[in-house]
Formats: structure tokens, C-alpha cells, sequence
């Protein structure tokens, strides 16, 4: 199939590729928008408490198509695109999406939710780029760049295991606290349990063939633009498997409920870092190259970003507001801006 994908649009025309292109980014979106609506569905039915739905499910599932993507990427050994996507998508998250979800709707915050996901946020971002860092020789970052080996993406998933586990604690040790879940107003897929066993199954499909056509569409469209892959990956790719956590935030944001926009956000980052990079790291013998224009542009923007968006939390009181989310906007569309223009 990967070579019949690859034959084909060799033959397309440009235009021609750029619809391929938004099309797998919109059906990822819509696959991962029902998978989340449908575990939802599930959840209730079984009882699990509303905080871990929002925590932890829906962040799963909104993270799936960067997953997809990425260790689809790394097995094809495209590995700009799968670290590229992984970088790329928390840049998107935190920048564009949470700034979109502020503007819209200033949610009010728990400052104890907030912070505690909020460091474990950063010290994600933090432990992707020293994971990658060639530690018996530093001075090679600028010059052959650094890799995250599969060792360390074993470690990365055994981390999320630990990091779901805990946030399943937390809520059961102090229920209420986190209402970045789901409000009592939410409405849930009432339909016999094999239907909704059976959309989910559709949406896995789905997300995980469109995310094998969206791969060989952009190889194809990044070689005629002769842009990087890992340049691609990092924005048009990112921007489009963040599609759930976008539509996620404008839906939340409208209905007054923003606080589970920076709950989805502040957990999609950190699954970013331990699921995505983790799954696509673990899966190919190699791992993930972090080539040079990593170290030199994308992990600092990356960091820069999450430093942001921690210093402007500390700094709010019970409300994130409007200008906060203004600014958020601009380091995006600088870091996007200047994405292009660094050709490293």
C-alpha cells in the first residue's frame, strides 16, 4: 500500500497533492473527534469518574493522530517528520490553540490542577531535548545533531503509564479538584453498546489510514517545495494532527467551559513527549534523529513556549485573560514564521 501511495502522487499534480493533504488532515480530525465523543460514552458506562475522562481519555485521544502519524513516520524512517510532528504539535498546542481557547472564553483556573500539570508540562518539554542530547559528546549538537534511542522511548511509555496512573490518583484523592473533565450538561452517545464499540473501531481505522496517506503526500509535497521534512513536520503536519485538540478548545471555549481546553492542552503537551515520541522511538531500532536545526531552532522554540505559557500562569491570579492569550498567538506565528525562514 506504502509503495502504491508513493507511486501516486509522484504522478499528481501540486494542487492535486495539496488537497490530498488537507483531506487526511480533516478526516484525522473528524476520526479523532468520534473516538473521543465514543470513549466518553464508554467511561460513563463504567463508571469512571468525569475528571479522569477529561484528564486522561480525552487527551489519549486527541494525541492519537500525532501518534499515528509519528510512529508511521519512524517506520517508513522518516524520522523529521516523527520528531518534527511530536516538537511541532506542542508548539502548536500551547501557541495557537490555547491562545484561540483564551481569547474566545478566559477561563478561570485551579491553581493547583494548573501547577501540577503545568510542571510535569515543562519537565516533559525539558526531558525530550536532554533525551535527545548526545551526552558523550556535546559539542556535536550543531554539527551531526543528537537521537533519542529505543531504550529511552521504553522508558517514555512506561512514564505515561506512571503519569496516567497518578493522575487517576490524584482525582480519586481529591475528587473535585479537577474539573477540566466533563460538566453534567454533556451529552453522551446513548446508542447500544456494540454501535458504540463499533464507531470506535471506525475511528481507529480511520485515523490510522489517513495518517498512512497524509505521510507520503507531504514526502511528496515537502521534495517539489524542497522544504525539510522535519520543517513539514513540525508545522502543516502538527497543525493538522492538532486538529482534535483545536476543535476540542473552540467547542469548549464557546460553551463556557475553557478550563477543559487547558486541561486537554496541558495533557495532550505532556503526552506529546512521553506517547508520541515514546511510540515512535520504541518501535524502530534506531529510534528518532534530532537532526541539527532541532538543537539550533525547534527544542528551543519548544521551551521557550512552555516557559511562557508556566511564567504567565504563575503570574495569573483565578483567570487567565485575554491579552494573555494575544501573546500566545504571536510567539506561535513568530515561531511558525520563523520556521520557514530558517532552512537548517
Amino acid at each position: 500500500m506504502d509503495a502504491f501511495l508513493t507511486a501516486t502522487f509522484q504522478t499528481l499534480p501540486l494542487p492535486f497533492l495539496i488537497l490530498v493533504i488537507i483531506g487526511s488532515i480533516l478526516v484525522l480530525g473528524k476520526a479523532a473527534d468520534v473516538l473521543v465523543d465514543e470513549a466518553v460514552s464508554l467511561s460513563t458506562r463504567w463508571g469512571v469518574p468525569k475528571m479522569i475522562i477529561g484528564a486522561t481519555i480525552v487527551s489519549l485521544g486527541t494525541t492519537l493522530p500525532e501518534v499515528s502519524v509519528s510512529v508511521l513516520a519512524a517506520l517508513e524512517g522518516n524520522p523529521g517528520i516523527a520528531l518534527g510532528n511530536a516538537v511541532g504539535s506542542i508548539i502548536c498546542d500551547t501557541g495557537l490553540i490555547l491562545g484561540i481557547a483564551i481569547l474566545i472564553s478566559p477561563p478561570d483556573i485551579d491553581k493547583r490542577l494548573v501547577n501540577r500539570q503545568g510542571w510535569i508540562q515543562v519537565l516533559s518539554g525539558f526531558l525530550l531535548v536532554f533525551a535527545a542530547l548526545p551526552w558523550s559528546n556535546l559539542t556535536s549538537i550543531f554539527t551531526t545533531g543528537g537521537r533519542i534511542d529505543q531504550g529511552t522511548g521504553i522508558v517514555f511509555l512506561i512514564l505515561l503509564g506512571v503519569y496516567v496512573y497518578l493522575s487517576i490518583r490524584w482525582s480519586r484523592s481529591k475528587p473535585g479538584e479537577l474539573e477540566a473533565g466533563l460538566d453534567d450538561t454533556t451529552e453522551y452517545d446513548e446508542s447500544p453498546f456494540w454501535i458504540v464499540f463499533l464507531k470506535l473501531v471506525v475511528a481507529i481505522t480511520l485515523v490510522i489510514l489517513s495518517s498512512k496517506v497524509l505521510i507520503p503526500s507531504v514526502q511528496e509535497t515537502a521534495i517539489r517545495l524542497s522544504i525539510p521534512e522535519s520543517i513539514i513536520g513540525a508545522t502543516l503536519v502538527a497543525f493538522g494532527t492538532s486538529l482534535p485538540e483545536l476543535v476540542t478548545a473552540i467547542q469548549a471555549s464557546r460553551r463556557g467551559h475553557s478550563e477543559l481546553a487547558v486541561g486537554n492542552i496541558i495533557g495532550a503537551d505532556i503526552l506529546n513527549v512521553l506517547f508520541v515520541s515514546g511510540a515512535a522511538a520504541a518501535v524502530t531500532k534506531n529510534g528518532l534523529e534530532a537532526p541539527v536545526s532541532f538543537f539550533s531552532f525547534y527544542f528551543p522554540s519548544m521551551l521557550i513556549v512552555l516557559v511562557l505559557f508556566r511564567l504567565g500562569i504563575v503570574f495569573s491570579k483565578d483567570k487567565i485573560k485575554r491579552p494573555f492569550g494575544v501573546f500566545l498567538l504571536v510567539i506561535y506565528v513568530i515561531a511558525t514564521i520563523a520556521g520557514f525562514i530558517f532552512k537548517g
